[in-house]
């Protein structure tokens, strides 16, 4: 039986993540979960909102299944998911973006996977206070990290037989740090020939994600745009509740939702889980329990295309529990 790390976080954390490891027993997912408390509540009493424990547990078991954790804003510590990402080196962060038949948005047949640098750019947290009126914030681009990110585009577009992949700059104003990106991303385009290449500056992106989303297919960018960007297309398909993302490293593997913790909503049974199951699917796949992830994604995807039984974010006024018994009883 596989021992994978759960995080249930805080906020809706701890509701979907119930929601899910019930769909994931009823489906008869042999799983043994090794259960990792992180977050603003673990800070009060370990100190840390990343205690050591945790980091040790996906280094064990290789793979974590995480619900959101909140982040301060503006004070406080650090996000808990920067902080694994740099510690465990989750260079990839992937982000499919892809229409679910049953949730009405103005934008049909979109199909993107979002690759994001992991690891630098700015989200490194890089910082300093230089004064009471100035505070400055590094962004570093590596030949290094720019490489492997995009050759981990490169191989998944030949892996999930996509056509093009898109590098995501500013390079005509950060020319030397997004310039590098580019100049790494040219370089290892040219490593495969079958797969089209081309290139767009972050601004003109998001104005065309919002007019022809269909003609983009793998983007690879650096970090902070890689998180705005992958937020925007979780817009274009239906909104964060549906957005999913994995964290890959060379050996360990951290799936978590696109969306916060929610704190206005936590306790009220309103959450929707559909991004952390889609998460648990993926995880699933991974693993290589790809019998169990098409039963539990093709039953999901009947609730929501039949639409009788919705959350609130998806139009309709089902609670998590019913939109959880939904599923189990398609399965």
């Amino acid at each position: 039986m596989k021992t994978v790390t759960l995080i249930p976080g805080d906020g809706i954390g701890p509701e979907i993540t119930e929601a899910v490891q019930s769909i994931l027993k009823a489906a008869d997912v042999q799983i043994n979960w090794d259960i990792q408390t992180a977050g603003a509540d673990v800070a009060q009493i370990e100190g840390t909102p990343l205690p050591n424990r945790v980091i040790e547990s996906i280094k064990k078991n290789k793979v974590a299944l995480k619900a959101p954790v909140t982040t301060p804003i503006g004070k406080g510590f650090r996000s808990v998911n920067v902080a694994l990402r740099k510690e465990l080196d989750l260079y990839a962060n992937i982000r499919p973006c892809k229409n679910i038949k049953g949730i009405e948005t103005p934008f049909k047949d979109v199909d993107i996977i979002v690759v994001r640098e992991n690891t630098e750019d700015l989200y490194a947290g890089e910082e300093e206070k230089v004064n009471d009126d100035c505070a400055k914030s590094i962004k570093t681009i590596t030949r290094k990290a720019s490489t492997r990110i995009a050759q981990y585009a490169f191989e998944l577009a030949v892996k999930e037989n996509r056509k093009t992949v898109w590098a995501v700059t500013k390079a005509n104003i950060c020319k030397l740090s997004d310039g590098l990106f580019l100049e790494c991303c040219k370089e290892v385009s040219e490593q495969y020939p079958s797969i089209e290449y081309k290139e767009i500056l972050v601004d003109n992106l998001c104005m065309q994600l919002v007019q022809n989303p269909q003609k983009f297919d793998v983007l690879v960018l650096p970090n902070l745009y890689g998180d705005i960007v992958s937020d925007l297309t979780a817009g274009l398909i239906g909104g964060l509740g549906i957005a999913q993302g994995a964290n890959i490293g060379i050996d360990c593997a951290v799936f978590e939702p696109v969306h916060g913790s929610a704190p206005d909503i936590k306790g009220q049974n309103k959450a929707n889980p559909t991004a952390l199951l889609l998460c648990a699917i993926n995880m699933l796949k991974y693993i290589n329990e790809n019998e169990k992830a098409n039963k539990i994604e093709k039953a999901l995807f009947k609730v929501i295309e039949e639409g009788d039984v919705k959350t609130a974010d998806l139009g309709g006024s089902s609670t998590t529990s019913e939109f959880t018994s939904e599923i189990i009883k398609n399965l």
